[in-house]
């Protein structure tokens, strides 16, 4: 045996670790959608059409956005404003990259972000109705009930989506250590070529 075979420099395992080793990094930082892709595409669409959509009486979502003045007349409160905002950031801007980028830690934002904003549209259809008996202020509108949902959908499908990711990288993790293995039991019984 050679000094250079004994150091491991020419072993095949290390070649067969140091692929699977990058193998592992790749699948930790990349996602795969498969078909929830277009689920999660058209649900971000329908999620930024219901911002076009009535909220509140004539206030639609980029009223609420930009504090328009049908917004101001409707008198709309802290968690619908929230909850746009949210929808807007995290099921919309962060979904849209996630899908382009398919980074996991996009997709894990667009799926904590689009949670947390299930919360603040279940809010806002509430404070929409609980309006003082004095308020001539509307109701919560069709587009506020429709984007609520669609934040809904995409949560679901950004956790599916998320949650294989993480069983791909297990399995990579189950086969680094397999190889690790092999290379150890040769190591202790020697090579036996």
């Amino acid at each position: 045996m050679s000094a250079a075979h004994d150091d491991g420099v020419n072993d095949p395992m290390n070649e067969v670790r140091a692929d699977l080793e990058q193998a592992e990094r790749k699948i930790a930082s990349e996602i795969d959608p498969g078909a929830r892709a277009l689920v999660v595409a058209v649900a971000v669409l329908v999620l930024l059409g219901s911002f076009s959509l009535p909220h509140a009486g004539a206030a639609n979502g980029w009223e609420i956005l930009s504090f328009g003045q049908d917004a101001v007349a409707e008198d709309i409160a802290l968690p619908s404003r929230i909850f746009v905002w949210l929808a807007l950031v995290f099921g919309g801007v962060c979904s849209i990259l996630a899908l382009l980028t398919r980074k996991w830690v996009l997709a894990w934002l667009a799926l904590a972000g689009s949670a947390v904003s299930i919360v603040f549209g279940m809010l806002s259809i509430w404070s929409r109705q609980t309006l003082p008996v004095e308020s001539t202020a509307s109701g919560p509108g069709f587009g506020l009930v429709l984007g609520w949902f669609a934040v809904m959908v995409l949560t679901f499908h950004w956790t599916r989506v998320v949650w294989a990711r993480t069983s791909l990288q297990l399995a990579a993790e189950e086969e680094l250590r397999r190889a690790a293995a092999e290379e150890e039991r040769k190591g202790l019984f020697g090579d036996d070529r």
